[in-house]
């Protein structure tokens, strides 16, 4: 808990921690508004496809224009990977593998590297930290962001002698938004197209957000960086209070859902006939654990824990999260602790592309919360038992076979480029961590 005076330390050395940010959208964007009032924190530079929207970005959060000038702006986020000013490498793009590649640019350059591309580490997350420790880096989740924000609250409940029987978030959920495309996501906003358009939403990304994909990934990120599991069957995306976590998430034996403890779950802010759940978790995470013994039970009584029926299984949960503007926390975290906030350990979930319809061969895929699939969550085993096509690389591949609503989309349905990165990375993760 001294994060805060070692960055004073660094300040007072004159060796502020300098980070470089790849993509100045929403998440980037936050994480800029915070780094005026952080000092020893700064920005050296920003890779950006627009330099121009980057720039706009710096002012609409407040920078003056003295700090803008001093921010290199350049256009090739692997350049900004390579410069000498950078300590710190965030990758903020939402692309899986233009962050495979920054990645890897980065470690091989020495720098640290934040990844806000959560879809990046559940391609190839397990490689990607395996070669950051070969080169002596540190890769890690984004603070903020509800992945490390979970991977902090297990980590806290193993370090003081808990078993965690279940961790994940909550969010909005019906099953028919499975089906939702860009063009029928803003009527469950309460948004038409054009207001969204003119608050600069991007309609394909807040479809992935609601039709399961997110949820799928960010819950894959998090068994596979706290060693739990995905459902057999995939997210059951129960309706639950922060009041009921500890009795619907425990194992089914003891009256639970899971399958087992040691889970991912997402739970749903509205019962399935679209009522609003009491004390809703929306825009939270939560940790479940188990008391060791009879004693440590007593103790959740005395101290005013929310259990279940038995007192044994009990809940702490974080009812928001405020993505960017905590992303310093992961930066500094890397840069003076030689500490990730989260990071893959292993490969114990997947995320599978899956037919939102009909699917005809000769159809090129649009990828996460496009029109043509979503990403549900299995176990890794699972996915490579199928072939599944990851979620990742659900983009811009031709198919090469018709594919039914509902089913799980194979790389043998698909023209696979196998020179692309993010394609080589994923074939090269699977090799190493598939039998694991």
């Amino acid at each position: 808990m001294n994060l805060h005076q070692l960055l004073q330390d660094r300040l007072t050395a004159g060796r502020p921690v300098r980070a470089g940010l790849i993509g100045a959208g929403k998440f980037g964007s936050m994480f800029l508004a915070q780094v005026p009032s952080t000092p020893g924190l700064e920005v050296a530079a920003i890779a950006d496809l627009s330099p121009d929207r980057a720039r706009a970005a710096m002012r609409t959060v407040g920078w003056d224009e003295d700090r803008i000038s001093a921010t290199a702006l350049i256009e090739d986020g692997a350049k900004l990977c390579a410069r000498d000013d950078v300590e710190v490498v965030i990758d903020a793009t939402g692309s899986p593998g233009a962050g495979i590649v920054h990645a890897r640019r980065a470690i091989l350059n020495g720098k640290h590297v934040v990844m806000v591309n959560v879809e990046a580490d559940v391609l190839a997350g397990p490689l990607l930290a395996e070669e950051a420790r070969r080169a002596g880096v540190v890769i890690s989740m984004a603070y903020g962001d509800q992945p490390a924000l979970v991977a902090e609250q297990v980590d806290w409940a193993r370090s003081a002698g808990f078993r965690v029987v279940a961790a994940g978030k909550g969010t909005r959920y019906q099953p028919a938004y499975h089906a939702l495309t860009p063009d029928t996501v803003w009527q469950h906003y309460g948004l038409t197209a054009e207001q969204a358009a003119a608050a600069g939403m991007n309609p394909q990304m807040f479809t992935s957000f609601m039709d399961g994909t997110k949820s799928g990934i960010e819950m894959a990120a998090i068994a596979n960086a706290c060693g739990l599991d995905a459902p057999e069957a995939g997210l059951k995306f129960p309706a639950c209070g922060v009041d009921d976590l500890p009795h619907i998430l425990r194992p089914a034996a003891e009256g639970g859902i899971l399958d087992a403890a040691g889970q991912v779950e997402v739970v749903a802010s509205e019962e399935r006939d679209g009522r609003p759940v009491y004390r809703d978790l929306r825009w939270g995470v939560y940790v479940v654990l188990e008391a060791p013994t009879d004693y440590a039970a007593a103790c959740f009584a005395q101290y005013g824990v929310k259990t279940d029926a038995t007192g044994r299984y009990a809940a702490l949960y974080r009812p928001c999260h405020l993505i960017g503007l905590e992303l310093g926390i992961s930066a500094l975290s890397a840069a003076l602790r030689g500490e990730p906030t989260g990071q893959a350990r292993g490969f114990r979930a997947d995320v599978m592309a899956t037919a939102k319809r009909d699917l005809s061969a000769g159809e090129v895929l649009d990828g996460e919360g496009g029109t043509c699939v979503w990403g549900r969550l299995a176990p890794a085993a699972q996915s490579l038992a199928k072939g599944a096509l990851p979620i990742g690389l659900a983009h811009g591949f031709r198919l090469k076979s018709a594919v039914a609503a509902g089913a799980v989309l194979r790389w043998e349905d698909v023209e696979i480029d196998e020179t692309h990165p993010a394609v080589a990375a994923r074939r090269e993760m699977e090799a190493r961590f598939g039998g694991a």
